[in-house]
């Protein structure tokens, strides 16, 4: 984790491909999400409505990678 990124939750909104999404973040804002390697090295799926937590850098907020996939 890099130590100035930003942490939010969200839901998955939209499955573009087995690494792309499109989440909803809890602030209202609508991103562009990855699957962080090792969700991608454990074969985690996930669907849209699963809630995640995505880490966003500060310089582009309109990206972000998902590194948590609540049960």
């Amino acid at each position: 984790m890099a130590k100035d990124a930003i942490k939010m939750s969200g839901k998955i909104v939209k499955k573009f491909s087995t690494k792309d999404y499109e989440v909803l973040l809890e602030n209202g804002l609508t991103i562009r999400a990855f699957t962080s390697g090792k969700m991608t090295l454990h074969n985690i799926g996930m669907l849209p409505g699963d809630e995640v937590d995505v880490e966003l850098s500060p310089y582009d907020m309109t990206k972000g990678r998902i590194i948590y996939r609540h049960k």
